[in-house]
C-alpha cells in the first residue's frame, strides 16, 4: 500500500540559489532547505518553475538536489521536478534524483512544440521509467507549458503504477475535482486559491510563494482541516494581498520573494538569472511592504 500520507500539507516550491557571480550556491541551497524545515512545512518541490529550472543546466539541477538532500533526507518529503525539453536529460534527471532517495519525481509536458497526448504519455512514461522505484507527479500548468492536461490523458498516465498525483497550477479548481475523480491524488497549485483547492479535495498545496510566508500557508491547512472556513478564508484573502503587492514590483516575483526572505531572517539566495528580471531602483519599497504585510498577518492569524 503506497503511503500518501506524506505527500499531504503545505509544500514550498525551492528557490534557486545563486552567488554573486550567478552560479549555484551549494551553501545557500542548504541553508534554504534547512530554514525550511526549521518552519515545519511537509516537503519542499525542487527544480520547478519557482527553481529556475528551464534556465539551469542539467548538472545544476543535480547540484542543487544534491545539496537539498543532504539536509533533508528522511526530514522533508522532496518531489524532484526533472523535466527538461528532450526525453534523454529528463531520463538522467529522474534516474539520479531516485538514486539520492527522493520521495517522487515530477515533470510538466515538453513546451514549445505542442505534442499529441501520445507523445506526451510516452515522454513521461520514458522518464518514470529511468526511476522504476519512485512515485510519479504530473504537472499540469497550462498557462506557462502551452499545453494541459486532458482526461483522456490522465487516465492513460494512470495505467503507470507509479502515477500517484497530478501538480495541478491550472486556474479551474473544478479541474482538481475531475483528476481526483479519476484516482488521482491533486495538489494544489495556484496559490491565490488554496482554501478552493482543498475544498475540492486536493489533499495538500505546492506553491511558489509558500516560501515567503509559510506561518500564514500552515495556518490556512491547519484551519481548513479544523473546519474553521471564514477563518482559514480571511488569510487566504491576505495572502493574495500579499502576492498582488510583489507582482507590483518591475523585478520579478522571485526577486522579489529572495529579498523577502533575507529580510524575514531566511538565507541570501541571490537574485535571479536572465532573462527573469532582478530588483528594480524603486523595488525595495515593494519588498519592505510584502514584509510589513507578512508579519502583520501573522501576528494577527498566527
Amino acid at each position: 500500500m503506497r503511503n500518501m500520507e506524506k505527500y499531504q500539507g503545505i509544500i514550498p516550491a525551492f528557490y534557486a540559489c545563486y552567488d554573486k557571480e550567478g552560479a549555484i550556491h551549494p551553501e545557500a541551497v542548504r541553508a534554504l532547505t534547512q530554514y525550511f524545515i526549521d518552519k515545519g512545512v511537509r516537503g519542499l518541490y525542487v527544480g520547478g518553475s519557482s527553481g529556475e529550472c528551464i534556465y539551469q543546466s542539467v548538472a545544476e539541477r543535480e547540484c542543487v538536489l544534491e545539496n537539498v538532500m543532504a539536509v533533508a533526507k528522511g526530514k522533508l518529503t522532496i518531489i524532484a521536478h526533472v523535466a527538461c525539453n528532450n526525453t534523454a536529460d529528463s531520463r538522467r534527471l529522474a534516474a539520479h534524483a531516485e538514486s539520492l532517495g527522493v520521495d517522487a519525481i515530477a515533470a510538466i509536458p515538453p513546451i514549445y512544440f505542442h505534442l499529441p497526448d501520445h507523445a506526451i504519455a510516452r515522454y513521461w512514461n520514458d522518464i518514470s521509467d529511468a526511476a522504476p522505484n519512485t512515485d510519479f507527479v504530473i504537472y499540469n500548468i497550462p498557462q506557462l507549458a502551452g499545453v494541459a492536461l486532458s482526461l483522456p490523458l490522465l487516465k492513460e498516465m494512470l495505467k503507470n503504477p507509479r502515477v500517484v498525483a497530478v501538480k495541478n497550477s491550472s486556474m479551474p479548481v473544478q479541474d482538481i475535482q475531475m483528476w481526483r475523480d479519476e484516482g488521482a491524488a491533486v495538489f494544489n497549485g495556484p496559490d491565490e486559491q488554496l482554501v478552493s483547492g482543498l475544498a475540492m479535495g486536493a489533499i495538500g498545496g505546492i506553491g511558489g510563494t509558500y516560501g515567503a510566508m509559510p506561518e500564514l500557508y500552515l495556518k490556512i491547512y491547519e484551519l481548513f482541516h479544523a473546519g474553521q472556513m471564514e477563518r482559514a478564508r480571511q488569510i487566504q484573502n491576505e495572502c493574495c494581498r500579499i502576492i498582488y503587492k510583489m507582482c507590483s514590483a518591475k523585478g520579478n516575483m522571485y526577486a522579489v520573494i529572495k529579498a523577502i526572505l533575507v529580510k524575514q531572517g531566511g538565507p541570501d539566495c541571490g537574485s535571479v538569472r536572465l532573462p527573469l528580471a532582478p530588483l528594480f531602483p524603486g523595488d525595495e519599497a515593494v519588498v519592505d511592504a510584502c514584509v510589513e504585510m507578512i508579519q502583520a498577518a501573522a501576528a494577527q492569524y498566527c
